[in-house]
């Protein structure tokens, strides 16, 4: 179905489930990224990754820069925006790549079509339709110049280390293990951050 698409873009698909406007957004940001730096895929840690949002693009970014959270080159802010900062450890350069231009919007018949498919009510013929249309939407943005549609520019990042491995401590309250790093004291006991929550809320 997605064989008209570049091999990575491809991979994107397979790694996030299904094909969409949002992985795409990662997706070209990630591309812009990897050819401002000159650089190609993370091996291991080389490369990192700050995202602003908890959207489809973050598996883009995943999939094409090797930046995950297990390996602790992935950063999660929560900032809403369509913004992707990637950095270099081994130059120590970094980029800033946001989206500023817009997709096409939907018309008023097209966001009914949304609507009843996000909403759970859609005809199979609106579900097919909707399929199509983001479709369309995809191959438009592959093929419209990165700069009407990202900003790209240099910044100055201070890039975290490399993930640590740290020992684990038992929680005294919930019994469960936890990495010391994240342990914490409550009356005089060790308690994970979890139990430590709703120790301070009075939960």
């Amino acid at each position: 179905m997605y064989s008209n698409y570049p091999a990575d873009y491809q991979k994107a698909i397979e790694f996030h489930g299904h094909c969409c406007p949002g992985l795409a957004i990662g997706y070209l940001a990630s591309k812009l990224a990897l050819e401002h730096l000159k650089v190609e895929r993370a091996v291991d840690e080389e490369l990192v990754a700050i995202v602003e949002c908890d959207a489809c693009g973050i598996d883009a970014v995943q999939s094409l820069l090797g930046c995950t959270i297990g390996k602790g080159n992935l950063i999660f802010k929560d900032h809403g925006k369509q913004a992707y900062t990637i950095g270099n450890r081994q130059t120590g350069q970094a980029v800033r790549v946001v989206m500023t231009g817009e997709i096409a919007p939907l018309s008023r018949e097209q966001e009914e079509i949304r609507n009843a498919v996000f909403g759970g009510s859609a005809t199979p013929e609106q579900e097919t339709a909707w399929r199509e249309l983001q479709q369309q939407r995809v191959e438009s943005m592959l093929t419209t110049p990165p700069e009407k549609l990202f900003k790209v520019r240099e910044v100055d990042l201070e890039l975290p280390s490399e993930a640590k491995i740290f020992g684990s401590v038992i929680c005294e309250y919930c019994g469960e293990k936890i990495m010391e790093a994240r342990a914490r004291l409550k009356n005089g006991k060790i308690a994970c951050l979890a139990c430590t929550e709703e120790y301070t809320r009075g939960w």
